[in-house]
């Protein structure tokens, strides 16, 4: 090969053959000529070639010098950089470059060439390619590891390459960017953090959304070089996270984006930088911990991620955080909750725990979150879920948030529809959420409109969807309707007979604005919408949407005509829905994005529209009902005509199942009125099997057979005669298993036709009922000293008595007049059972239980009486009193089940406000769950009455019998004859007094409206200066009256700060009560020692309770929480009727020891002698029955709840009492502390023994069991009848201490000692209302668990007032 000539040591430069000299002297394309030749014969030398390296050894040199790195064209730099790396390639591993500043000056020369691999377009783009291939395959920058300025050329290296990677760029480029930088990394010596944020910076969110190829190069960078990189990471992250020095790296502040982004590359890069994150777990900064939470929930919740099972400390450290004190840490962790259990199922175990404790958090957020992080993971699989998070979904439906309620209550909606409904998961799925159905019609008691609003919601578009074709709706209905549990199906009931109500109220207002308009139609159109009003959320806006809604149905016929036909008794589920769209139309034009006006008349059309039932669907839904009886699921065919359902219904009263034949009997009652006329060949087939039923039935189908008779049939005379002769004739005292049946159904028959009976019916009370069963004692009772048993343990005497006691009140209620006295002796005779504790004959032969059982009926008769104009005249001051002391009965049941009939009476309006002071006695219950639900019932009346008087405001002149305020004066004179008030001037005594009475105040001081508080205290000064009409001339009884009064002025004067202000009117006082103030008389004396004045502690009433408390405090899972829980808090409902049920059993219960413990010295109770058993007695003579002298308020020993022991505080007031802990305790009644005091939980006292009792023992009552009231709703007779039947059925776990009883005699009056009951804390209030909606709901529908005292009752009657 000839070579120009010059030799390589004589320093000059040997170019390659056909290759003239390159200078500055010739032009840039013949350089750019010449160098491309040079390139040629570079890139054919491979470095065995010796003698060539030799021979171009200075030409390398000079294409180094800076005539050609500093070169303006881009492509002689390019040509040249090609030749500088095929150089480096040639004399490899010994560069012909050894000045350390040139070094850095060509690789940094060849870095800035790199840069032209950015446009890939570019013609010149494959030398750039092979430029960087060439580097990257001889790893000639790794030459510079000996320089000092190694960094700043990888830097620059690394900055370059990540700048130019683009999606222009194939997998090779990529691979040689790879393999250029990893062989750095991995041969260097070291990582300077200049060099790691090059390559992390990338990984940064922002750049990672810019760059996304050079995010991937990162990645695959960092996954080539784990190990080598993976200590200078740590180091970093130690130098930010424990070291807290920032400043080292610009990328510091995203510190924990990396640590994300590296643990997604390869966890290894991380195995020692996440224990640092357990460290900053627990850091004192809320920021940080919030940003390592974060980090970790996006870690573990990672679809594939091990990091729980591989790092348990970090798992378990993490978890902590959910009862962080830090609010957004808790909800970080709540909102991970759902991706952890989508993603990771196996750590729900883990989870369920802490989101237990979540669900109960102070913030109303986190719960929600809870709820949409358990919903979001059922609703992908129902298997991620357990059974306990499902129910922590149902726990929050009673959450006192609406947000939460709404979004529990949307949740289980949406769960039931997709596996219950839909059937996505199959039976197993769907018969594990069966509960939900029931759970979510059970929020139709809650008294808010907008949980029943939602309810009505849920059940149109989840739970039988509008939408489907009819028939599928129907049999979607009929499975729904026959798999809800009892208060369901009552809730749904009563959630149509609400919509129907509403409908009504609606078609009213219609009809109103339809006529001309004058003053009085403008007063009516008012009323008609204050009470629809008050069917809506948001009653305020509410009511101004209304009235717009009323004038633009005035002015526009369009809009007004299809709410007609929405109203219309003939409107169709098609017609419906049609009706509804057009009105929302017209209503929402011009179209806005919030119409809050729109969203209002939608609430009000969506419960007005008949979606699921019409005519069709009646058709359908029968035919589906004939399926189902006959097996033939799969038939086709049409409707069942209604004279083939009538019969269908006959053939449902012959069945053995005594409730389809109650069911039947029902039917026929509501829906028969129509039979005789249009079918009378049904007619008479009915009446033999209606006779039947009445004659021998049993004594409810009975009761509906007499009914059913007189809604059907025009001849009832002649067919109640038929049934009433035989029945009469064949009645045989000696017979009493076949006499309850004719005794329910003449009291029926006397109650429906009193005038065609009067002569016989008279004659049968007075010698049958009275003096045969009544005065009669035949059977001796069991020896047993439970206070209450079993229905099935009932003697049949003691159930025969019973009837016989409801028969006579029935022919009373039929008559509705006492001329002849009749009503007199009755109440006498029914007094007279109470003296005597239900022994009427005083012979000892009635056992306890059954005792119990004529003391309830015949104090439930007396209220039954009370609710009859004409026969509340007549029941005297002492026979209200002793009937008051029902409430305090020793028996928990008899209690129990007396509340209950109080409560409905007075819900309904029926029963006149006097009777609603008897609920200040419930302040001496000794069970705080029964306190606390009388206080819920004294609540709702209360609201009742202030309801009815602003829809009425008419009624001015019944406001003396309405407005609550007056309840007052009748509490005072109650509680001014208490049994239990014998030493005017006792403080303990005075206590119990003053508890009553707030009891009542609380309440109706919670509001101070229209300066209500001065009113009430004007009205007891007022009382002050009267007498009691009981007894003017006593001046006892006087003095009792007074101090009452004081103790009422003290509670006003401590409680409210507007008690002085003027009164708004002149308080009027019950004359029956008191006597006329005298005007010569002012009392201005105050009766109370000086020592109460301590006990009247100030402070403002608290106003009713609202939903549902959930502020559990925070703890960790698993463990106790030490701080105090608060209690349900409940809403008052306008509507009567709704009814609160009582707390739940079922809770765990803590054992509390409560020793230093004393029996009660029990004063004596009453026994009221009557003649001889054997001695006839008629009618007449039951008016001598109460010729002894004048009963007194304290002659009858209450069987009540006994005192508790002394707190150290003086009484207690609703802030306590708010807040106070859950007592709870397995024996709760069994030792009466020292010194009790009723109605209030005792202290638990250390030391000591029971007191010896002396030689001579009064008798105890006690009970074994106490058994819980569940009675069912039918109708006003059906529900008196069911209570004392269902009396005992939910009774679980309640024991007593087996009571000695020894009686002593003295002057015809008994002895009897302190009681000791025993209540386990599954005892369950039931008050009952007139609604068909049954109280008697699962626990959890209405109050959480409630303090349960330990607690005697007992009945006490003071010796002193006897006298």
């Amino acid at each position: 090969m000839a070579h120009s000539k010059t030799r390589a040591n004589d320093g000059k430069i040997t170019y390659p053959p056909g290759v003239k000299e390159i200078s500055d002297k010739i032009s840039k394309e013949e350089m750019v000529r010449r160098l491309k030749m040079v390139v040629k014969t570079f890139m054919d030398m491979d470095q065995d070639s010796e003698e060539e390296k030799k021979l171009y050894l200075n030409l390398a040199l000079h294409l180094a010098s800076d005539f050609f790195l500093k070169h303006p064209d881009k492509d002689v730099r390019l040509l040249v950089a090609c030749c500088l790396a095929d150089i480096f390639r040639i004399y490899a591993p010994e560069a012909p470059y050894t000045s350390p500043d040139k070094l850095k000056d060509i690789f940094m020369f060849i870095t800035r060439q790199l840069k032209g691999l950015e446009d890939t377009k570019s013609p010149q783009f494959n030398r750039y390619f092979y430029l960087l291939e060439n580097i990257a395959w001889v790893k000639s920058y790794n030459i510079c590891f000996e320089l000092e300025d190694s960094n700043e050329i990888f830097t620059q290296l690394y900055r370059t390459l990540f700048s130019v990677i683009n999606n222009g760029h194939n997998q090779k480029v990529h691979m040689h960017m790879v393999d250029l930088m990893s062989s750095i990394i991995c041969e260097g010596d070291t990582v300077s953090q200049e060099l790691l944020d090059t390559v992390l910076a990338n990984l940064v969110p922002a750049h990672k959304n810019l760059n996304k190829q050079a995010y991937d190069l990162a990645k695959a960078l960092l996954k080539r070089t784990a190990q080598a990189i993976e200590p200078y990471i740590t180091n970093f992250f130690n130098q930010v996270l424990m070291l807290g020095k920032t400043s080292i790296s610009d990328l510091s502040e995203h510190v924990f984006d990396l640590i994300l982004e590296l643990y997604n590359i390869d966890s290894h890069l991380l195995l020692s930088v996440l224990p640092q994150l357990e460290f900053k777990l627990k850091s004192n900064d809320n920021e940080e911990r919030l940003q390592v939470v974060k980090l970790l929930a996006k870690m573990f919740g990672a679809k594939d991620s091990e990091l729980a099972s591989q790092n348990k400390p970090l798992w378990q450290c993490y978890l902590g955080r959910f009862n962080d004190i830090h609010v957004p840490i808790r909800l970080e962790c709540v909102k991970f909750a759902s991706h952890c259990l989508m993603n990771h199922p196996d750590l729900a175990k883990d989870l369920t725990e802490y989101l237990k404790v979540r669900s109960h958090d102070p913030e109303e957020a986190i719960r929600h979150d809870v709820i949409v992080s358990i919903v979001t993971a059922a609703k992908k699989d129902l298997l991620l879920v357990n059974d306990h998070l499902l129910n922590f979904v149902r726990e929050r439906t009673l959450d006192k948030r609406w947000r939460v309620r709404k979004e529990a209550m949307m949740g289980l909606a949406q769960i039931y529809k997709k596996y219950s409904l839909q059937s996505e998961a199959g039976k197993e799925a769907s018969k594990q959420i069966s509960w939900i159905k029931d759970k979510l019609l059970h929020i139709y008691y809650q008294n808010s409109i907008d949980d029943r609003l939602l309810v009505e919601r849920i059940f149109a578009q989840y739970m039988v969807p509008h939408n489907l074709e009819t028939n599928e709706r129907m049999k979607c209905l009929y499975y729904l309707y026959a798999t809800l549990d009892s208060n369901a199906v009552k809730a749904l009931n009563e959630m149509w007979k609400c919509q129907n109500l509403l409908r009504h109220q609606v078609k009213d207002l219609v009809d109103l604005i339809k006529q001309p308009k004058t003053d009085t139609s403008s007063k009516a159109i008012f009323s008609k919408v204050m009470v629809i009003t008050r069917n809506l959320p948001d009653p305020g806006k509410a009511q101004d949407f209304m009235k717009k809604f009323t004038q633009v149905l005035e002015d526009d016929e369009k809009i007004r005509n299809p709410l007609e036909i929405l109203v219309s008794s003939t409107c169709s589920c098609k017609q419906a829905e049609g009706c509804v769209r057009e009105i929302t139309k017209k209503l929402g034009n011009p179209k806005q994005p919030t119409n809050p006006f729109l969203e209002m008349i939608r609430f009000l059309l969506e419960r007005i529209a008949p979606v699921h039932i019409d005519t069709e669907s009646i058709s359908a839904l029968i035919k589906q009902v004939n399926k189902s009886i006959d097996g033939t699921a799969d038939d086709e065919e049409e409707g069942v005509p209604t004279d083939q359902a009538i019969r269908a219904g006959l053939e449902l009263l012959k069945m053995d199942d005594e409730k389809v034949a109650e069911a039947a009997l029902q039917i026929f009652k509501n829906t028969g009125s129509k039979i005789e006329e249009d079918f009378p060949h049904i007619r008479s087939a009915l009446l033999p099997v209606l006779h039947h039923k009445a004659k021998k039935g049993p004594p409810r189908q009975a009761k509906y057979a007499i009914h059913c008779i007189h809604a059907i049939f025009s001849s009832k005379e002649t067919q109640f005669a038929q049934i009433f002769e035989p029945l009469h004739k064949s009645l045989d005292p000696s017979n009493l298993e076949h006499l309850i049946t004719p005794l329910v159904s003449i009291g029926h028959i006397a109650m429906l036709a009193p005038e065609q009976f009067a002569a016989p019916l008279k004659a049968l009370v007075a010698t049958f009922i009275v003096k045969d069963l009544l005065m009669n004692d035949r059977i001796p009772g069991k020896k047993t000293t439970k206070l209450w048993a079993p229905d099935e343990e009932v003697s049949p005497e003691t159930l025969v008595k019973m009837q016989a006691i409801k028969m006579m009140v029935r022919w009373l209620l039929g008559m509705k007049n006492n001329h002849s006295k009749s009503g007199t002796s009755t109440l006498r005779l029914l007094t007279t059972i109470l003296h005597s504790d239900g022994d009427l004959t005083e012979q000892g032969k009635i056992s306890k239980p059954d005792m119990s059982r004529l003391r309830l009926a015949a104090s439930s008769a007396i209220v039954k009486l009370a609710q009859e104009p004409c026969y509340h005249e007549i029941i005297t001051l002492e026979q209200y009193q002793l009937c008051a002391l029902a409430i305090n009965d020793e028996c928990y049941q008899v209690r129990q089940a007396f509340a209950q009939k109080l409560h409905k009476g007075l819900s309904r309006l029926r029963l006149p406000l006097e009777y609603m002071a008897i609920c200040a006695l419930c302040a001496k219950d000794p069970v705080k769950e029964r306190r606390a639900h009388a206080r819920q019932c004294l609540v709702k009346n209360i609201n009742v009455r202030r309801e009815y008087l602003k829809q009425h405001a008419a009624v001015s002149e019944k406001l003396l019998s309405l407005l609550p305020e007056y309840v007052v004066p009748y509490t005072i004179h109650l509680l001014a004859h208490d049994p239990d008030y014998v030493k005017i001037q006792d403080i303990e005594q005075l206590k119990d007094i003053k508890e009553c009475l707030w009891f009542i105040l609380e309440i109706l001081m919670a509001k101070n409206e229209n300066n209500s508080h001065a009113f009430i205290r004007k009205m007891v000064e007022n009382i002050k200066q009267t007498k009691d009409a009981q007894g003017p001339d006593d001046p006892k009884m006087n003095e009792k009256l007074y101090t009452v009064c004081d103790v009422a002025i003290n509670i006003i004067m401590s409680k409210s700060t507007t008690y002085s202000l003027e009164s708004p009117k002149d308080p009027v006082l019950p004359a029956r009560y008191f006597t006329q103030p005298d005007k010569n008389f002012s009392n201005t004396k105050n009766y109370l020692p000086p020592e109460m004045k301590s006990f009247f502690t100030p402070g403002k009433p608290k106003a009713a309770n609202v939903l549902g408390a959930v502020n559990k405090p925070l703890s960790s899972a698993g463990k106790q929480s030490q701080s105090k829980s608060s209690r349900m808090e409940t809403v008052s409902n306008a509507s009567s009727n709704f009814t609160m049920a009582s707390p739940l059993p079922g809770k765990k219960i803590d054992k509390r020891d409560d020793s230093d413990i004393s029996e009660l010295e029990k004063p004596r109770g009453r026994k009221k002698t009557i003649t001889d058993p054997e001695e006839k007695l008629g009618m007449d003579d039951l008016n001598k029955l109460g010729q002894e002298p004048k009963l007194r308020g304290g002659q009858r020993g209450r069987k009540r709840a006994a005192a508790v022991s002394e707190s150290d505080e003086t009484q207690w007031p609703e802030e306590k009492r708010l807040k106070e802990d859950v007592l709870e305790s397995e024996d709760e009644q069994n030792s009466p502390p020292k010194k009790g005091r009723r109605g209030r939980p005792p202290k638990a006292t250390s030391g000591g023994t029971p007191k010896e009792e002396p030689a001579v023992k009064a008798p105890r009552r006690g009970r074994k069991k106490a058994v819980t009231a569940a009675p069912a709703v039918e109708e006003v007779e059906e529900e008196e009848e069911r209570q004392t039947e269902n009396i005992e059925k939910k009774a679980k776990g309640r024991q007593y201490r087996t009571p000695r009883r020894a009686q002593q005699r003295c002057g015809g009056r008994s002895k009897q000692a302190a009681s000791k009951e025993n209540d386990s804390s599954e005892e369950r209030d039931v008050f009952q209302s007139n609604s068909s909606v049954n109280d008697d709901i699962p626990q959890e529908e209405m109050m959480e668990e409630e303090d349960v005292s330990t607690i005697s009752v007992r009945r006490r009657t003071s010796k002193r007032e006897r006298r």
